[in-house]
């Protein structure tokens, strides 16, 4: 997969932003092993360090963890697989309302217009 990475925005933070979107998405379930720092390093063309930093940061939030020879694996609790999806709702939902609010929707045509779409999904 090709990394995007945006600019003014910390790589590592981009790292962090796009492992947990995999872990979310079940790319890597509940403890799985994760690819070394090395080749995710190759995979996102950044420096290694860059990667440890994200995975350092990622582990700290309790969604990785270290096994000391084996790498890292993610979290097996489901508890915190169902934060990460609620805060992810959250996150993405805000930004959808500011968007939506930003161009001069109000609550009940934004209100219709997603129970218009939900009822095509």
């Amino acid at each position: 997969m090709e990394w995007n990475f945006e600019p003014g925005i910390p790589i590592y933070s981009q790292i962090i932003d796009e492992l947990t979107m995999r872990i979310a998405r079940g790319e890597y379930a509940l403890g799985e092993k994760l690819p070394s720092v090395r080749e995710l390093a190759l995979e996102a063309g950044v420096n290694p360090n860059t990667v440890q930093k994200a995975l350092s940061e990622m582990e700290r939030s309790g969604l990785v963890y270290t096994e000391r020879t084996s790498g890292r694996f993610v979290s097996r609790e489901k508890k915190i697989m169902e934060k990460l999806r609620s805060n992810l709702a959250e996150k993405y939902i805000e930004e959808f309302l500011e968007k939506l609010t930003g161009i001069g929707m109000d609550k009940k045509e934004i209100k219709e217009a997603v129970m218009e779409r939900l009822k095509e999904v």
